[in-house]
């Protein structure tokens, strides 16, 4: 097997917020992957970075009175302190406020601008009269243009669906300040994305991408790739576009760059030759992971800059769904929005490890990490069938023989069916299918336990006669068990290590297949402990978010603050509408629908399409800004109410054919309606 080199990055955290177990999904499958190809003797480095530039990083520090520089450290400081409790394994952990991100970002930028690809163009944005600064589209608030709904973002509404400009929205107010935006003409500079369109469609069908992603892409393609502003204008935190005063990087043109800054960071302190693995003909291979909500970041206008600055692109681009609890988005009123931290006040951080790996794959479909499910896998598998191998031989071994595994191996066949699952395992590893390979270790798990039940070595050792096929049975029972830690250590690491110290021998890839004979072990101690139901109810009662301090609410003309620390957790209730008579009300035809495919809108943020069954096969399609709050597969099967005689409406994505009724503010908190059961599609609501 040839030695490669390989370089694999996480997409990096933002600076302004805890890490919590949505994050830590992405970490654990790259950490796993990273340690696979180091214990097959590979030379491979996993660095990240925090993603420490932008608007919300600036109003942060200032809200708290404190430097942009301040805040990120010690966020940084943090972000470090819960990765590695959760082991996982950076070569280099660095910042993208750094001198490095600093001259890759110029280099970058210059290389661009030399060949052409920076265009500049004046803009007419929303500005923020009172705190003097330009208002990116999620620091907009106002009414919607289509439909009037209140309180709706800067770019669309969660109630119709409907997608604008900042500049449309009625009623616009800033979020920092509560002022009125005024429109204000501003030099923008642009990245001419179209002139790589070719070498994208190349590229994104080369194999670089999950088909999935690859797939999703294609809408950018058919609508034309459109060119990219990379600029902000101050006050803005991060760096300042080389001859171009007042005018920055957006964030998420130097934050890719973070992954090369870290890897030179890495490179100046070790030696290793940095350029081997960026220039254009590097042999080197570079993988990133990330979440499928940034695709578009990493897989059109990373790998445009790339080319653009002669520089390699990644080998690919990993995608993974998003982390659910108990089946549901996370929410901190249910507990189920939980920080890395508050989990590892409770619970072992290597059960997490373990769950997540029993359930990747290479796909980006959403895992569901059921509290239920996690402490009954965790249990059965790691304590139940695992560890229980250990502890049912090691204390014969210790108290009858010595401490020291017998000379003669029991069981040659089986020793070779376990260790000849290794390449399987190794290519269930290489492939991200995570799930198969921890399958395939738990059935080998089962057979090493009914191989022990069969052979009872606890009545062997009652018959002076049977003493050494009861030390040969207990002796292959820890072999079959250091096999199979073996496989789980990159998954495992802090246990693998106890492991190690127990056996006097190391889990290498190049050893496991030759049996521990005539060899001393350390006495056995408990490698890893039940999960107590107690303390997951405990993780999530100090997860719940009762507590709430005030906020502060702004509307056009008015600022006003709303107590909100009462135990029982209540929502701001809108103004009720003018009265209407019951005539008005008839005139609204609202039906039972039945939710026959849901799908997200490719190129939309917050939109879900729906087909809808109203009831005798009639069908209807309606768009609807609810994907903040809801994934595609949560509501396929569920019943809804929809406005049914409401006019269709043309969007760019297609033809709406009503709306579906939702209470909540917005956002993630957002509740579509259902009909009590019994309810049937059709059937009309009065």
């Amino acid at each position: 097997m040839s030695r490669r080199k390989i370089l694999v990055t996480s997409a990096l955290p933002y600076a302004n917020g805890p890490i919590h177990l949505g994050h830590l999904l992405e970490y654990i499958q790259t950490d796993i992957w990273a340690r696979f190809q180091k214990a097959r003797g590979h030379e491979c480095y996993y660095v990240c970075a925090d993603d420490a530039h932008g608007t919300p990083i600036m109003l942060k520090a200032q809200e708290r009175g404190i430097t942009p520089e301040q805040m990120i450290e010690q966020t940084k400081i943090e972000h470090q302190a819960d990765f590695a409790d959760f082991a996982i394994g950076f070569d280099n952990y660095h910042s993208t406020h750094s001198k490095e991100n600093r001259e890759l970002s110029t280099m970058i930028y210059n290389r661009l601008d030399e060949k052409g690809y920076i265009k500049r163009k004046t803009i007419s944005q929303l500005f923020d009269p009172e705190k003097n600064m330009f208002l990116p589209d999620r620091f907009v608030k106002g009414d919607c243009p289509k439909c009037g709904a209140l309180d709706q973002n800067g770019d669309s509404c969660d109630v119709c669906g409907a997608t604008y400009s900042p500049t449309e929205v009625k009623n616009a107010r800033s979020v920092i300040s509560g002022a009125t935006p005024i429109l204000k003409d501003s030099e923008h500079y642009f990245f001419d994305l179209p002139a790589f369109s070719q070498m994208l469609q190349d590229w994104t069908r080369s194999g670089s991408l999950q088909e999935e992603m690859a797939n999703k892409l294609q809408e950018w393609f058919k609508d034309g790739l459109q060119m990219w502003d990379i600029s902000r204008d101050a006050p803005y935190f991060g760096f300042e576009i080389p001859r171009a005063p007042g005018k920055f990087f957006y964030v998420w043109l130097d934050a890719p760059i973070g992954y090369l800054a870290s890897f030179k960071n890495l490179c100046d302190k070790t030696g290793i030759d940095f350029d081997s693995f960026w220039q254009l003909d590097s042999t080197a291979e570079v993988y990133h992971f990330i979440g499928k909500d940034i695709i578009y970041f990493h897989s059109l206008f990373w790998p445009a800059i790339l080319e653009g600055a002669d520089l390699r692109k990644p080998n690919a681009v990993w995608a993974h769904g998003f982390v659910t609890v108990n089946g549901a988005k996370m929410s901190k009123s249910r507990g189920t929005f939980i920080k890395a931290r508050t989990y590892l006040d409770h619970l072992n951080p290597e059960y997490l490890r373990y769950y997540f790996a029993s359930k990747l794959s290479s796909s980006i479909t959403d895992l569901d990490l059921n509290l239920e499910d996690f402490t009954q896998k965790v249990n059965a598998d790691l304590v139940g069938k695992v560890v229980n191998i250990a502890s049912r031989c090691a204390g014969f071994i210790t108290k009858r023989y010595d401490g020291k595994l017998s000379a003669t191996l029991a069981e040659p066949a089986l020793l070779q069916e376990f260790t000849d699952a290794g390449n399987s395992i190794a290519d269930s590893f290489e492939k991200r299918e995570f799930s198969r390979a921890i399958r395939d270790i738990m059935a080998l798990a089962d057979k090493a336990n009914q191989y022990i039940d069969a052979k009872a070595p606890w009545v062997l050792v009652k018959d002076e006669a049977k003493q050494q096929e009861a030390h040969d049975v207990c002796s292959m029972g820890i072999n079959l068990f250091r096999v199979l830690m073996h496989y789980l250590k990159p998954v495992l690491p802090v246990m693998a290590t106890e492991v190690e110290r127990f056996l006097n021998s190391e889990l290498r890839w190049d050893n496991y297949q030759q049996p521990l004979v005539d060899h001393a072990i350390e006495p056995f101690k408990a490698l890893m402990q039940r999960v107590d139901p107690v303390k997951v109810a405990a993780m999530v009662d100090d997860s719940k978010d009762n507590l709430q301090p005030a906020v502060t609410v702004t509307a056009k003309d008015t600022l006003k603050t709303i107590d909100t620390t009462s135990s029982a957790k209540t929502a701001v209730r809108e103004p009720i509408a003018d009265t209407i008579s019951i005539e008005d009300f008839a005139k609204i035809d609202l039906r039972v629908a039945k939710i026959v495919k849901a799908q997200a809108v490719e190129g939309a943020d917050k939109l879900i399409q729906l087909q809808l069954d109203i009831g005798e096969g009639e069908m209807r399609q309606v768009f609807a800004g609810i994907k903040g709050a809801y994934q595609p597969e949560q509501l396929e099967g569920r019943y809804t109410v929809m406005v049914a005689n409401l006019a269709a409406r043309k969007m760019r994505f297609g033809l709406s054919e009503g709306m579906v009724l939702a209470a909540g503010p917005g956002g993630s908190d957002l509740f579509i309606l259902s009909p009590d059961s019994g309810a049937v599609a059709g059937m009309r609501v009065k």
